[in-house]
């Protein structure tokens, strides 16, 4: 698996490499554009989940233990936890985002059946999961509805229910603006309490965060220890990661509004980045100085958790439902919400079984990408070659959204 995943990220860092060099400065127009703030809130809050919120606090001191872990030694827990959120594995979606927005189009090779099929399969396969974390990090944040170890059935009540909300958000598209922007206020609104909260606790100041945040800088120095796998945790972390990019640059690839290629690379990469550096910076100084989160905090964070999972579920699941035609418009809309909640339920409880795992769901995204560019290569390549603008169909028309099903 380890040799699978190095052949997967070497290829595309190649590919972005080449897409740059060749098509950099093109317009890019997806099918339905919208205005670079929204498309950014789309990005953020579609491309991660509850794992951003709920992680760091509990990963923070494996990355601490060298004695454990001595391959954390090059760089500091926040570098670390930074590494494996933010800036370069968001390439991996520009890579995604740039094909289906500007190539696939001409290749259509996720309209074969069988690409299709293993496609989605993909898709809904991380769909579970993302409900999965939320259901095995309720207990950290949640002691006071169980021991603070065990998954009780207030914890599969709640999931259930934000599966049920996410379905009946994906009905209609037009919810994705609403929603995206949402999370992303509230995500913003959460770090401003819990940096106020932080500094009040510590009876510190501003001079106090910014020693903190300037943790981060080691990630850079050290940017090339984060390409390939440190260990099996990151390996998780990676084909999580490939698991997520297809589906995520299908997914955001509609809502580009006119970026040139090489302003969607940097937007993808640098604005993620900077409000989960934020965000990082405030729980590692909590974890630093053994602030508690118990109650009101970690409340507040399962409540942001849950709207992200909400929103990258509503994502995910509009996206293979319009693959595999299972439309609202097909079916009506009980039997729509119905289908879709049994189908991820059921699926969130095999991962809680271990039945399923996300690396093999990474493994099959890896197969996708590679097997993508075998298929240019043997079929479309002068197609490709000749390609010098996003499909002429594709208009800026920012009202798009609002006309939308």
């Amino acid at each position: 698996m380890t040799t699978w995943l190095t052949i997967g990220i070497l290829f595309t860092f190649a590919a972005i490499a080449f897409v740059i060099y060749r098509w950099g400065n093109i317009e890019c127009v997806g099918v339905t554009p919208v205005r670079t703030f929204t498309f950014i809130a789309i990005l953020f809050t579609s491309g991660l989940d509850v794992g951003l919120i709920m992680f760091p606090l509990t990963e923070f001191a494996g990355y601490a233990d060298l004695a454990a872990n001595p391959e954390y030694g090059f760089s500091n827990p926040l570098a670390i936890e930074f590494g494996f959120w933010a800036f370069l594995i968001w390439a991996f979606y520009f890579l995604t985002c740039f094909y289906f927005c500007v190539i696939e189009p001409r290749v259509k090779f996720f309209e074969i059946p069988v690409i299709k099929f293993i496609n989605n399969l993909v898709i809904i396969g991380t769909c579970a999961f993302t409900a999965y974390l939320l259901l095995t990090n309720l207990p950290w944040y949640l002691p006071e509805l169980g021991d603070g170890e065990t998954i009780v059935s207030s914890f599969y009540l709640i999931v259930f229910v934000v599966i049920a909300a996410a379905v009946y958000s994906s009905t209609s598209i037009r919810y994705v603006r609403t929603l995206s922007l949402a999370s992303t206020w509230l995500f913003l609104g959460l770090i401003a309490l819990m940096w106020v909260g932080a500094f009040m606790s510590a009876e510190s100041g501003v001079g106090e965060f910014v020693t903190t945040f300037a943790l981060i800088g080691d990630y850079f120095g050290n940017l090339h220890h984060f390409v390939l796998p440190l260990n099996d945790y990151h390996e998780f972390y990676l084909f999580w990661w490939f698991a997520w990019s297809i589906m995520i640059g299908q997914f955001t690839s509609r809502f580009v509004g006119g970026m040139k290629t090489y302003q969607v690379l940097v937007a993808m990469m640098v604005f993620p980045s900077i409000p989960i550096a934020i965000w990082f910076s405030v729980l590692y100084y909590y974890s630093a100085n053994a602030i508690p989160t118990a109650g009101f905090y970690n409340l507040a964070m399962v409540v942001v958790g849950i709207t992200f999972v909400i929103n990258s579920l509503d994502s995910l699941i509009r996206l293979y439902t319009d693959n595999l035609n299972l439309t609202v418009q097909r079916f009506g809309k009980v039997k729509y919400i119905t289908g879709n909640l049994v189908l991820m339920c059921g699926l969130t409880l095999l991962f809680s079984l271990d039945f399923l795992q996300i690396q093999w769901v990474g493994a099959l995204a890896i197969a996708l990408i590679l097997g993508c560019f075998g298929y240019i290569m043997a079929t479309k390549y002068r197609r490709v070659a000749e390609i010098e603008r996003s499909p002429k169909e594709n208009k800026i028309d920012f009202g798009k959204i609002e006309l939308a099903s």
